[in-house]
């Protein structure tokens, strides 16, 4: 094995005090360091060689650093470079045998460790550059999360949203430039959050009280209808979790759902795992927007919505694992279009309402197997003075597993 000619180095507000004598030497020995502003000032009486900082966009700096694979290239990087850091990033363009890394405790741990709260027992979340709604699935009564801001801003921002949301009475604590002469810990309650002179450099532990009425998220699939906005079209909360089964969301799987309506379906495949991915494709302009508003106040402001109806506006999209097929499927090439994208031992599940998809599913199953499912549903509703049972429309659902 070559030697590693990358290191990366972690390093907290302590600056060198706080890393290994074998890491300040890798500093003081690269031709080029490399890191933002801050970790620079922290390690510059180490550094003997070129300083780089980081370039907008950053993109721009991970190419000067694979450019230089060959000389001693040093990245400086906040706490562990592996949690939410740079390692992550370079580590798609740099083999681990061509790098050594030397970690310090990250702004997470440093944070657990100042409130005593157990890491596995906490939601870690970086916040940092990310929209403050991915927050959102995680409040629970008494749940215990840490999450990284952006900037002096963040905190102010984070107490607005749980406000708002109804977890006014959670208790956020701030703590600010941790390891460092300049560290500071303040709590205050959501709702009458005031702090001043907020360090940028800011971990914020929230532990989250809910009020009456507050808007949790189930962890189950098959939330309730009343949560989306939608226009009536939309795949009903029962059918939706027979649907989600049906689809068997899986870690790091990427997810199709074509006609998706209010978005309802995509948005509980992403929230089944953070790693889950899912592309909304709908061809109707009001529809398209609102599914951009329904991921937002999911939590799942990453779900890709794409524009145009079905099959053309699935030409160019990455291969998924799963597709569901919630409206469009009677479509001259939909359903084949679907079908030859999935991949290999990936799960297609298609609805029908009308008589015409229900012909197509009937004849997609008898070509290619699969099991087809009548899923009725009734409520109890009002007649006159009584109460009966009043049937939605059946449906028709087609689950195939395509082979190997």
């Amino acid at each position: 094995m070559s030697e590693p000619w990358l290191t990366i180095v972690g390093i907290g507000e302590d600056g060198l005090e706080g890393i290994s004598a074998a890491a300040r030497a890798a500093i003081s020995q690269a031709d080029k360091v490399f890191g933002g502003k801050r970790h620079l000032e922290l390690a510059a009486a180490a550094i003997t060689g070129s300083v780089l900082p980081w370039l907008s966009p950053f993109s721009d700096s991970v190419e000067q650093i694979v450019a230089a694979r060959g000389r001693k290239i040093c990245v400086l990087a906040s706490g562990d470079p592996f949690h939410f850091g740079v390692g992550a990033t370079l580590s798609k363009r740099v083999d681990p045998t061509e790098m050594q890394v030397f970690p310090v405790a990250s702004a997470f741990s440093l944070a657990a460790a100042r409130l005593g709260w157990p890491l596995q027992d906490v939601v870690s979340l970086s916040l940092h550059g990310r929209p403050v709604d991915l927050i959102r699935p995680h409040l629970h009564a008494t749940g215990r999360i840490l999450a990284l801001t952006s900037d002096e801003h963040g905190p102010a921002g984070l107490a607005e949203l749980l406000t708002e949301l109804g977890f006014g009475r959670s208790i956020i604590t701030v703590l600010e430039a941790m390891g460092g002469p300049r560290e500071r810990v303040r709590s205050q309650m959501a709702e009458f959050f005031e702090l001043e002179n907020v360090d940028p450099l800011n971990i914020c532990a929230v532990t989250v009280a809910p009020l009456p009425g507050a808007r949790v998220l189930a962890l189950t699939p098959g939330l309730d209808d009343a949560l989306f906005e939608h226009d009536g079209q939309m795949t009903k909360r029962e059918v939706r979790a027979l649907t989600l089964s049906a689809l068997a969301p899986r870690r790091h799987e990427l997810l199709w759902d074509i006609g998706a309506g209010s978005g309802s379906v995509g948005i509980e495949w992403m929230l089944a795992d953070p790693s889950c991915r899912a592309i909304a494709v709908e061809s109707h302009p009001e529809r398209l927007a609102r599914i951009g508003r329904n991921a937002k106040v999911f939590g799942v402001p990453d779900l890709r919505i794409v524009e145009g109806p079905a099959p053309g506006a699935l030409e160019g999209l990455e291969a998924p694992h799963a597709i569901f097929v919630g409206g469009g499927g009677s479509e001259p090439g939909v359903m084949k279009a679907a079908m030859t994208a999935l991949r290999p031992n990936g799960r297609l599940v298609a609805n029908a309402v009308t008589l015409e998809m229900e012909a197509v599913l009937r004849v997609l199953q008898a070509e290619h197997g699969g099991d087809l499912t009548r899923l009725q549903v009734a409520r109890a509703e009002p007649v006159g003075t009584m109460t009966g049972w009043r049937p939605a429309m059946p449906i028709t659902q087609w689950r195939w597993v395509k082979p190997w």
